[in-house]
């Protein structure tokens, strides 16, 4: 098996886009709709503020995740945009990308990691809650929808 490659890379990039979208389109057949209306801001995902990762395997990205800023303590930060293609799922790809991601986070000064999840993604529940994430109170824009889990995890 090739080995994972992760790499930060602007979220405009076309890269990062592309990822984004293929999310989106995944998040919309689960869900409906767009697959997520939270409002993003290029700027979110940029130093010392968040980041964006892509994951590649034998050179190809087949995954990403980012973190951003969440509230104004400077401790807490927001896992968004994760994302493994349906080609590379089962290899690992999710695990690598959530480190780096906490990995990075961590660097930044973040001491708590929090994320929305909809509760039609088991396979993304069951890395969470086996990567030690544990339940809070909803947040953020989809914190009054049935559908939505919060978990949360010191880093």
């Amino acid at each position: 098996m090739s080995e994972i490659e992760i790499r930060v890379v602007r979220y405009d990039s076309l890269v990062a886009q592309q990822l984004v979208a293929d999310a989106l389109a995944d998040l919309g057949r689960r869900y409906g709709g767009s697959g997520d209306e939270t409002p993003v801001d290029v700027r979110d995902f940029e130093s010392p503020s968040g980041a964006f990762l892509v994951a590649y395997l034998g050179g190809e990205p087949v995954g990403c995740g980012a973190w951003r800023s969440h509230g104004d303590d400077g401790e807490t930060a927001e896992l968004k945009r994760m994302y493994t293609a349906p080609a590379a799922r089962g290899r690992g790809v999710a695990r690598a990308v959530l480190g780096a991601v906490e990995r990075s986070a961590r660097e930044h000064g973040r001491k708590r990691l929090i994320l929305e999840c909809g509760d039609k993604q088991p396979e993304a529940i069951a890395m969470y809650e086996s990567c030690g994430y544990v339940r809070i109170e909803n947040f953020g824009y989809y914190r009054d929808s049935p559908d939505c889990l919060s978990y949360g995890r010191p880093l």
